[in-house]
């Protein structure tokens, strides 16, 4: 599906500026960034909804919106340069993921314009590699009854109901015979019903922990992960993603965003296999003619990182609720309605499947994820290894 989706704009002559990509079993979010008159990315989007298993598509570009983004980059510092990169850390509410004797890595997530500052004030200390997702995005939500996900929060939460005068309730909301609420006319898609999570027939959100393989099965199988730097240039993601199509390797997940140089762009992907057949894969990335360096990273210590926003119903009771579950998960609050609350959180694969689960039984509206994003440790240090290490009293 990811091949297709790109040939739409390669066949166009388009260049992906950014993608990112949350992916499931039965459902995706893309969220792709290209630079058009409107006329034309209305003629994209029209071809775009003729693809079969395309349910919608949507220009964000000129509604109120929380957009994200997330970067690795790692940096050359020198020991007595070390205090002054701190300080832009702090400046830029940034996070250190990994050290070394020369080196820093550097987590890093907002807008796109707070991204660049980043890059821009950390140049000046050698940039030794960069790792960025696309831009993700979800609409601010409106206040009162209009809103998108009224209905939904309103069957969630009864009370909102008496919270609007009974004239502008009659007018957005429907009521069936037995008093309960019907789901607004566009609630499919990301959108399902309040349900106990150990309900079998649950229809999770981009519940992206399906088909990751972490360890080794006995047939070897497991889930690697690439690091590709490519030409930033029209249709390179589409002839890339066409070597893992016509070989039949399942993406379970994707980012692309610009590389430590101008020109460069750096794909970031998940994909199953034994190690000779991702070898093997490797190989024939190898040959195309855009491509720079492709990594293996999966038997080396690295660094990943994920980027979440989630939309979730709330009433005044459950808001104090939702707050507090963030905080446990060093989530952040970025946009807030009367029914809603949108949370923004970073980290690994496990932490972005336990909060979606703990947020489940209050509504979930909307979630878009980046796909994970990955440089190599320099320290050497593996911490996944260090899980399950008990040190001594």
């Amino acid at each position: 599906m990811i091949n297709r989706i790109a040939g739409v704009f390669a066949r166009r002559g388009y260049n992906i500026e950014s993608l990112a990509v949350g992916l499931n079993k039965d459902k995706a979010m893309f969220t792709i960034v290209v630079s058009g008159t409107d006329r034309v990315l209305n003629q994209v989007i029209e071809q775009l909804n003729k693809l079969v298993n395309v349910l919608n598509v949507e220009d964000l570009s000129k509604e109120p919106q929380v957009e994200r983004e997330l970067m690795l980059i790692k940096i050359n510092v020198e020991p007595d340069q070390r205090p002054e990169v701190m300080v832009l850390v702090d400046i830029f509410r940034a996070k250190v993921v990994d050290i070394s004797e020369n080196t820093l890595t550097i987590e890093v997530t907002g807008d796109p314009g707070k991204i660049v500052a980043v890059q821009r004030n950390l140049s000046k200390f050698g940039i030794k590699e960069i790792c960025r997702t696309g831009k993700i995005a979800l609409r601010r939500e409106k206040i009162g009854a209009t809103a998108r996900f009224w209905g939904f929060s309103a069957a969630s939460y009864p009370d909102l109901i008496e919270s609007l005068p009974k004239t502008s309730l009659l007018t957005s909301v429907n009521k069936t015979v037995n008093g309960s609420i019907d789901q607004p006319s566009n609630a499919g898609g990301d959108v399902y019903p309040v349900e106990p999570y150990e309900v079998s027939s649950m229809n999770q959100v981009l519940d992206a922990h399906w088909g990751v393989l972490d360890d080794e099965d006995s047939s070897e199988l497991r889930s690697h992960t690439l690091s590709i730097l490519v030409n930033d240039s029209p249709g390179v993601l589409n002839i890339v993603t066409g070597v893992f199509a016509r070989r039949g390797y399942n993406i379970q997940s994707l980012a692309v965003g610009p590389a430590e140089k101008a020109g460069l762009s750096r794909i970031t992907t998940v994909a199953p296999g034994t190690d000779d057949s991702i070898e093997k894969l490797v190989q024939q990335l190898y040959k195309l003619v855009d491509v720079h360096e492709v990594q293996d990273i999966t038997h080396v210590p690295f660094a990943e990182r994920e980027l979440m926003l989630i939309k979730v119903s709330v009433n005044a009771a459950a808001r104090r609720d939702i707050l507090d579950i963030a905080e446990i998960f060093r989530a952040k609050s970025v946009d807030v309605s009367d029914h809603t609350v949108t949370l923004q959180l970073t980290g690994d694969l496990d932490k972005m499947v336990a909060l979606q689960r703990l947020l489940e039984p209050y509504g979930i509206c909307e979630v878009a994820r980046t796909g994970r994003v990955a440089l190599v440790r320099e320290s050497g240090v593996d911490s996944k290894i260090l899980r399950g290490y008990s040190f001594p009293l």
